[in-house]
């Protein structure tokens, strides 16, 4: 419960990972954490490439970043369509200035590149999107989980329980600051 009452916001639209959103996101309420999920609509029913529904509980430009200690951002295709949304990327920035954690796997890279916080940060991805955090000045590496300072990243779902369990102990480390 080492996040108790802390809240973390998560980001969706249609198309996201399956897997890459609920066991984080079961993770972290395993930890104690209130995850609110925001997409483009609230209270709307957003589906998983492999149809797994979900329902937002905010709309991305009714957020404030201050609200949460940490922002997650799974994958799929849903973080192509996320990068294209001026709150999303402002978000993001947001939560990268106050040195908020923030997490990412596979795709979601794509929107850390958009909000342009990547240069001079070690991370990994899907190898798909490696000339993309390159491009967009990142240390790419083929590694299951990198932390470099206040960003977190994954590779894809078979790293999920070490990439949750770090994400879940930068979270912790943050509030004990």
């Amino acid at each position: 419960m080492e996040l108790k009452g802390r809240k973390v916001l998560a980001f969706v639209d249609e198309d996201f990972e399956d897997l890459e959103m609920w066991y984080p996101v079961m993770r972290l309420k395993e930890a104690g954490a209130e995850v609110h999920l925001a997409g483009p609509k609230a209270n709307t029913v957003y589906h998983g490439k492999y149809g797994v529904p979900l329902t937002t509980d905010h709309a991305l430009d009714e957020v404030r970043s201050e609200d949460y200690i940490g922002l997650y951002i799974p994958g799929g295709w849903a973080p192509d369509k996320l990068r294209r949304y001026a709150s999303v990327l402002q978000l993001t920035k947001e939560f990268h200035a106050a040195e908020k954690p923030i997490a990412h796997i596979c795709h979601a890279g794509w929107v850390l590149a958009s909000a342009k916080i990547c240069k001079g940060y070690t991370m990994t991805s899907t190898p798909g999107i490696k000339d993309d955090l390159e491009n967009a000045g990142a240390i790419w590496v083929d590694q299951e989980v990198v932390v470099d300072r206040n960003i977190v990243s994954g590779r894809r779902p078979p790293d999920l329980p070490a990439f949750t369990k770090t994400f879940v102990d930068v979270l912790a480390g943050y509030i004990r600051k």
